[in-house]
């Protein structure tokens, strides 16, 4: 008699596939059955490898956007292919009422790389944060009553999408309409040591913050900012929550951006990179703080799932190390010399700053509210790169490990979507 459990796992899928690879879908597609609250671009994209996209008609795309700062070893990486693939041959999935083997690598690797003594593994970048505050309110009751829970955060940050996390963005646009928000929330200006200094009082449970303000418009933090908050929250026995969930896992040229600071958080939250392109995020604290969270406290169903952990600890293994991150200040001096030149002969940018790969070319202001305009030139020229600020600036996080060939070619497509706008 056959073993059904053995022969359904045997069954090659092959109609399955067969469908999926002829039913005939487009851009048009996305209009017809999805949520309009993207506007995605006019190409699709069918293939990757490293750097570069191949949409269905063939086209490649030299990709300077790396999937908004995710893929920090770009597309299809044999190490994390193969990673991915040696775990979904052993185990998908347990649920948190089992560990897995991979999930517990991959803590006891961060821990050991960083100030921290505890990780609490999730799927995103926004449900990162929004653990990272409700821990920090839940510290701030328990040690110190219920009148402790104000939040302070920056105008124009950026914190993911879940409600907490999105209110405590400093992006009014992204909660219009869907109030009121959660109460307690104060924003100050990005780098304003006095304004921070004014809101600051016993009642402050956490302050959160990006060690580079990125959505917001490309602004690294400065000394006195990030200096400022930890000595703020020292005296006011509030934590201090770096959000490097673009930042962070060599994308600024060190492993995590606050130990280029000289500012050590009390909680770290990540995602994007440290998955290269598979959905995992985490938090990261001390033992101390972590206390406060007790079974029950809170959860995930998917977080540190075993095909997540497997993937983010190979991208630790790869990136966590001296050259690898010394290579990413190499190739941020090749991008930031190239634009350097593209402003010579155009004169386009006002500015150009960031760190490591992760660069914002702010737009004079002829051009001002006009970086949408540029992206879309850039889709035409087979280039991709993203937007910041109020739509005045161009900004690049490819790859950590792009190539020099990849770089010069996307410089020179993305001078020549350049070319197209300024003389439309």
């Amino acid at each position: 008699m056959l073993d059904p459990i053995r022969t359904q796992s045997n069954i090659a899928p092959t109609a399955h596939v067969r469908e999926a690879e002829t039913m005939r879908v487009s851009r048009a597609t996305f209009d017809e059955v999805m949520f309009q609250t993207y506007v995605p671009a006019q190409f699709v994209p069918l293939r990757a490898s490293g750097s570069r996209i191949w949409d269905t008609e063939g086209k490649d795309y030299v990709d300077l956007a790396g999937g908004v700062a995710v893929l920090s070893l770009g597309h299809c990486h044999p190490a994390l292919n193969a990673a991915l693939k040696a775990q979904a041959d052993r185990m998908w999935h347990s649920s948190n009422y089992m560990t897995n083997e991979p999930a517990l690598r991959f803590a006891k690797k961060l821990t050991e790389a960083t100030f921290a003594d505890r990780v609490f593994p999730c799927n995103s970048g926004t449900e990162a944060n929004e653990g990272a505050l409700k821990t920090a309110r839940k510290y701030a009751s328990t040690r110190h009553g219920d009148k402790k829970f104000r939040i302070i955060s920056t105008t124009n940050s950026f914190h993911g999408r879940t409600w907490l996390a999105v209110s405590t963005g400093g992006s009014p646009k992204y909660t219009k309409g869907m109030g009121p928000v959660p109460a307690g929330i104060t924003h100050v200006p990005y780098n304003d040591v006095d304004a921070l200094r004014a809101v600051m009082d016993d009642d402050v449970a956490c302050i959160i913050l990006e060690p580079m303000q990125g959505e917001g418009g490309m602004f690294p933090g400065s000394a006195a900012f990030l200096g400022a908050a930890r000595e703020l929250c020292d005296k006011h026995k509030a934590l201090l929550i770096f959000d490097e969930i673009q930042s962070g896992v060599g994308r600024t040229g060190a492993l995590f951006s606050y130990m280029q600071k000289g500012v050590t958080p009390d909680i770290l939250t990540s995602a994007k990179g440290i998955g290269g392109g598979f959905p995992i995020g985490c938090f990261i604290t001390t033992d101390e703080i972590a206390s406060v969270m007790q079974p029950g406290t809170h959860g995930t169903t998917y977080g540190g799932n075993p095909l997540g952990a497997a993937v983010a600890e190979t991208v630790l293994d790869i990136v966590n190390n001296e050259a690898f991150l010394k290579r990413v200040l190499v190739s941020e001096q090749r991008l930031r010399d190239g634009f350097a030149a593209i402003n010579k002969r155009h004169n386009i940018f006002k500015d150009v700053r960031g760190e490591g790969l992760w660069l914002g070319c702010e737009l004079v202001d002829k051009y001002d509210n006009r970086a949408g305009e540029f992206m879309k030139a850039g889709h035409r020229n087979q280039v991709v790169f993203l937007t910041a600020g109020n739509n005045n600036i161009l900004r690049f996080a490819p790859a950590l490990n792009i190539t020099d060939a990849d770089i010069d070619h996307g410089l020179e497509r993305t001078e020549r979507a350049i070319v197209e706008v300024v003389n439309a």
